[in-house]
């Protein structure tokens, strides 16, 4: 993932001022100011010199992917690659739009960056490994899952994005500048939820609901849940993520959904959870 997002920071529009002004400055509109301002002061700073920060960006991404793959280096590459990803996440995404409240699981909250350091945290290589089992996937990873997909009930409960007419507007506006395939999806979706009542949020609530609920259970639910948020996590990839807008050549991540995909099957891996302990 990490190769991948560096490869997206080699497109030309990325050593240009664009990068700055048009995926990082929108990320603190309607923000409050302890978001707003930090984005603004990363903004104002890569505007110094776009091409020569850019590079930069790109170059540590690609280092981190590259040492990742490698034994020795793995677990010193994955440290690095949580606060690297903590750091895009505030000044890069915003905090995901999570502060604004307006934001959803559909439209690519909380923040791919915000992912990349969970599952990071979750695989991280003990530095000895003794038995089998320390090397599988933590097991509190069920727990990140819950949280992430309880919270998106919440998310979806805000006004604003609770409404069919809600969820239409944000897919439809995803359809501009999108290749005539994806745009056709995306007007579809649309003209689903315009044709429909309300129940259709109450059961996107519902279904996400009941897969952070169904992680915590046997292993046999468990996979459940998790095939569940896996196959609804390809179709907001597609309706509300645009494959993460990969033809707009501002693409700097594939969106949120391979990351919760990629959580899923880390969670399938990892020691059944002791809720004994909670």
């Amino acid at each position: 993932m990490w190769l991948i997002d560096g490869a997206l920071q080699l497109q030309h529009q990325m050593f240009t001022s664009n990068f700055a002004n048009d995926v990082i400055a929108p990320v603190g509109q309607g923000q409050p100011r302890f978001v707003s301002e930090p984005v603004h002061w990363a903004v104002q700073t890569i505007l110094l010199h776009p091409a020569v920060f850019n590079a930069c960006f790109a170059l540590v991404q690609l280092g981190l992917g590259v040492f990742i793959l490698w034994k020795r280096t793995a677990r010193y590459a994955l440290v690095g690659s949580i606060f690297w990803a903590l750091a895009v996440w505030y000044l890069g995404e915003g905090l995901g739009g999570l502060a604004s409240g307006q934001t959803s699981i559909l439209m690519g909250a909380p923040g791919a960056a915000l992912l990349y350091a969970i599952i990071a945290l979750g695989v991280l290589p003990p530095k000895a490994s003794k038995t089998q089992d320390s090397n599988r996937p933590a097991s509190w990873l069920a727990i990140a899952w819950a949280v992430l997909w309880l919270g998106g009930t919440v998310l979806q409960l805000a006004n604003g994005q609770n409404t069919t007419a809600d969820l239409s507007s944000m897919i439809s506006g995803m359809a501009e500048g999108a290749p005539g395939w994806l745009a056709a999806i995306d007007l579809h979706a649309t003209n689903f939820l315009h044709n429909s009542g309300n129940w259709v949020v109450l059961i996107l609530i519902s279904v996400q609901a009941l897969i952070g609920f169904l992680v915590l259970l046997p292993r046999r639910t468990r996979a459940v849940g998790i095939g569940a948020g896996i196959i609804l996590s390809l179709i907001f990839w597609a309706v509300g993520q645009s494959f993460g807008e990969y033809y707009s050549g501002l693409a700097t991540d594939p969106s949120t959904a391979p990351l919760f995909i990629l959580l899923g099957l880390a969670i399938l891996g990892s020691k059944q959870i002791d809720l004994s302990v909670l």
